[in-house]
């Protein structure tokens, strides 16, 4: 499917209990997340238990279509599992960039790449990755021509851009709200309906069929009660190996 919703809690629970029993759980302990916040332990709080279902999702889809000698890149990588998860599944060559610099003390350093970028206008040659992928990003500062171009721009024909995004198929207000310094959007069906047409004129092309109906809101965030979205788009062309 192009884009499918987190119907249910208990998806998020089966998902992390999956991503343990391969390896796949690179999320800080509470302790650790303690003592990071009382400034008695350093380095970064990577992943949240909320974050499964749609971080097992994007590796699966990337582990199943996807050369693993393929460059790739994730976009918003400070605190993200996706690249810790792929370079675990063999992904030789992956990618992060992050507004925040201190991206630079994520884990996996040694293998991974981080760069400290803007993600509308990053520093990548044209047609340098084979797949990128977005967990949470969209939502945050979103400009569909710029963020879409750019992707569009880095990715390979044939290139897969895969991710997730606050999503409610009702319009949930959250004007006034700015979060990580930028404005917040909980996409509604019909906007999320809409941000599908709008990557299509950048070449990205839906994997497959849209399912939008939602029914457990099971995130709540700044007294908002939301789900998930989860999108798999292809950019026309062949190889993206």
């Amino acid at each position: 499917m192009s884009v499918e919703v987190l119907a249910r809690a208990a998806d998020n629970k089966l998902a992390r209990m999956e991503m343990r029993g391969r390896g796949l759980d690179f999320a800080t302990p509470r302790l650790a997340r303690w003592m990071r916040k009382a400034r008695l332990l350093g380095g970064v709080n990577v992943g949240l238990s909320q974050k499964s279902w749609d971080v097992l999702r994007t590796l699966e889809f990337i582990e199943q279509r996807v050369d693993k000698h393929a460059p790739i890149l994730d976009l918003g990588a400070y605190t993200s599992e996706i690249l810790l998860g792929l370079n675990k599944m063999g992904f030789s060559d992956l990618t992060g960039i992050d507004l925040d610099p201190a991206i630079a003390q994520m884990p996996g350093g040694g293998s991974i790449k981080y760069v400290t970028g803007d993600l509308m206008q990053t520093p990548f040659p044209s047609a340098a990755f084979g797949a990128i992928t977005a967990i949470s990003v969209l939502e945050h500062g979103f400009s569909p021509a710029k963020a879409f171009g750019e992707v569009s721009r880095i990715l390979k024909p044939g290139g897969y851009f895969v991710g997730s995004t606050d999503y409610w198929p009702e319009k949930i207000d959250t004007r006034g709200l700015f979060v990580y310094g930028l404005d917040w959007t909980i996409f509604s069906r019909n906007e999320l309906t809409s941000l599908v047409e709008e990557a299509g004129r950048y070449g990205l092309i839906p994997v497959g069929p849209l399912h939008l109906d939602a029914a457990e809101a099971m995130i709540r965030w700044f007294k908002r009660k939301y789900t998930f979205a989860w999108f798999a788009f292809k950019k026309a062309g062949t190889n993206a190996g």
